[in-house]
């Protein structure tokens, strides 16, 4: 090539994220874009040696929550490292802007998001300034910040508490207040916004106990939301359903419907197959087939691994989902450690263990004791409950409620890992391949102290490509990159091609995985999350710059922040198969 490149990525096997097979190949870049891609020899002011590697398109992450984050890591580590450049945000209805300038109705979202989102609470208050009011007032404050391109969703709950103040909790909107509503997404919308998100999941609950905001919503109201996005290009829709249950004909409707008012694709969040209870998942796949029979679309977003829980008392989610638990966690710390030694509560909550609509298949005896905060507790640590409840002949509940007192609630309970047996692994692998799935779910951002699920993209490559051969390596880069990006209707990204954006990934394809999981204590307020590094990632590329050379991030703030409109395109409904 005559004109000089910024950087030349020579020698490795590019597969383009179209799911054509791979091909040596050498790819040219100059101003952010990918100008060549062949055997080149031109100079250029950066050369990276690729050879036994792969070269593919930056892998594009629809389901985070890095709402909060940005503003105290604006590399959004760890999914830089496992080479994601393109991150959405604000699902399930918890962005935290437009603010409407109330200092209580601001603090309700941080107290929300650290009680739903497991963030903690510290490191929202102090790792932000809060200051921000409309929807184009928080994106401006990330232009020119961060490391990976950023698009973010406008939230539900955060509507409905910016137009109708404490009522969002436990009262229905107004015509009135809808209009508002209404009002203030197009506003955000036309800022920007990606689309509308909301949840009715009965595992979203808010610092008080009680159901967020859009659980308060009628059908009508999201119905009425999600039809403004028809006026606005290049936006989407992403919803939360009562995923613990078998979908009914209401469900599927409600999602249908949603879609339709939208004339926008829903996605939604989550698909966790499991070979041994298939009533559940093979009733959810199907609202994929039943909107598309009415015109609409709706695809769900199905998890990358087995999931494996961290739970505690203190914030209670999971456990608030077990029957009869939920008036548990309205209660003050203080109340709730006196209800927990209450014999009469004891065998209400054991009652809700017993019951028919009781979710979790492990028994508690099975729950590790993963982590202690008192000397009392230290012979407990690792254990089984099940073989401490035995050793002090007690009930296993007994037993793990007498652990959590001596923590104040904060011990750490491990699940057993759910869906990493061989016959789910196998269904996971053929659902990958699904038109009506997008690997995602990652919540990266979100549940600091529970879940590890924040490098999708590195365990589909590990575990599903190289250890199970689930997935062939094309079409996995394919799920990860072209899949997602066209779903969102990103323009000129989740491929190699010339004339796109230099999103790029260059990785080791014998050896990219997730290193051990361990806890950082890196957030605001010395405030902690759970962290894998990465293995095998080399080098990531946004918009033609370097964030992670040689495995280390270089900080560059080389991502812009996505806006519906400018930077995507509309998806119609229905569409072609991807």
């Amino acid at each position: 090539m005559s004109e000089k490149l910024d950087t030349l990525i020579k020698g490795g096997t590019v597969i383009d994220g179209t799911g054509a097979p791979g091909r040596k190949a050498d790819v040219g870049i100059r101003d952010g874009r990918i100008v060549a891609i062949g055997e080149l020899n031109g100079n250029a002011s950066n050369v990276i040696d690729a050879s036994g590697q792969v070269v593919g398109p930056g892998f594009v992450d629809i389901h985070t929550h890095y709402d909060a984050q940005v503003f105290w890591d604006p590399t959004l580590t760890p999914s830089s490292n496992h080479g994601v450049t393109t991150i959405m945000g604000g699902n399930c209805g918890f962005s935290i802007a437009p603010l409407n300038g109330n200092p209580a109705d601001a603090d309700y979202l941080i107290r929300m998001l650290a009680r739903v989102e497991g963030m903690p609470l510290e490191s929202l208050r102090q790792g932000a300034s809060w200051d921000w009011r409309t929807f184009g007032d928080y994106l401006g404050k990330l232009e020119g910040r961060l490391s990976v391109n950023a698009g973010f969703m406008v939230g539900h709950s955060a509507l409905r508490r910016h137009v109708m103040g404490e009522r969002a909790v436990g009262e229905k909107a107004t015509d009135a207040e809808i209009e508002k509503m209404k009002a203030l997404l197009r506003q955000s919308l036309a800022e920007g916004g990606m689309g509308f998100s909301s949840t009715i999941s009965e595992s979203h609950n808010d610092a008080e106990g009680n159901p967020v905001p859009s659980r308060h919503a009628t059908d009508a109201e999201l119905l009425a939301l999600a039809g403004v996005l028809r006026d606005f290009p290049g936006t989407t829709l992403e919803f939360l359903p009562n995923v613990r249950l078998p979908f009914d004909t209401a469900q599927l409707e409600r999602l249908t419907n949603l879609s339709l008012a939208a004339e926008r694709p829903l996605n939604w969040n989550v698909l966790a197959p499991d070979a041994k209870a298939p009533a559940r998942y093979t009733s959810q796949i199907v609202a994929s087939d039943y909107a598309a029979e009415r015109g609409a679309r709706v695809v769900a977003l199905i998890f990358a691994q087995g999931i494996t829980l961290r739970i505690n008392l203190a914030s209670g989610f999971i456990f608030d989902t077990f029957p009869g638990w939920s008036d548990l966690f309205k209660l003050k710390l203080e109340e709730r450690m006196r209800a927990l030694q209450d014999p009469s509560w004891r065998a209400r909550l054991d009652a809700g263990l017993r019951s028919p609509a009781m979710m979790l298949r492990e028994p508690m005896t099975e729950w590790t004791v993963q982590q202690v905060f008192s000397d009392a507790n230290r012979p407990y640590e690792g254990r089984r409950v099940g073989d401490v409840a035995a050793s002090q002949n007690k009930t296993p509940l007994d037993a793990l409620l007498d652990i959590a007192l001596a923590d104040r609630l904060s011990t750490v309970f491990l699940l057993p890992t759910m869906g990493d047996d061989d016959e789910t692994w196998k269904l996971r692998g053929e659902l990958w391949h699904d038109e009506r799935t997008v690997i995602g779910a990652s919540d990266a951002g979100a549940h600091l102290d529970m879940i590890d699920t924040f490098a999708s993209s590195s365990h589909v490559l590990s575990v599903g490509v190289r250890e199970r051969k689930l997935i062939k390596l094309e079409e996995a880069i394919r799920q990860l990159t072209d899949v997602p990006a066209r779903l969102y209707g990103l323009r000129d990204r989740g491929r190699l091609q010339e004339g796109h954006w230099a999103d790029v990934v260059v990785f080791d394809p014998d050896t990219i995985g997730c290193g051990p999981v361990y806890a950082r204590h890196d957030l605001p307020a010395n405030g902690m999350r759970l962290y894998c590094d990465a293995i095998g990632v080399n080098h990531v590329f946004v918009n033609g710059r370097p964030i992670v050379r040689d495995g280390q991030s270089t900080g560059d703030a080389a991502g812009r922040i996505l806006r519906s409109g400018r930077d995507t395109e509309t998806v119609p409904i229905p569409a072609s198969t991807h």
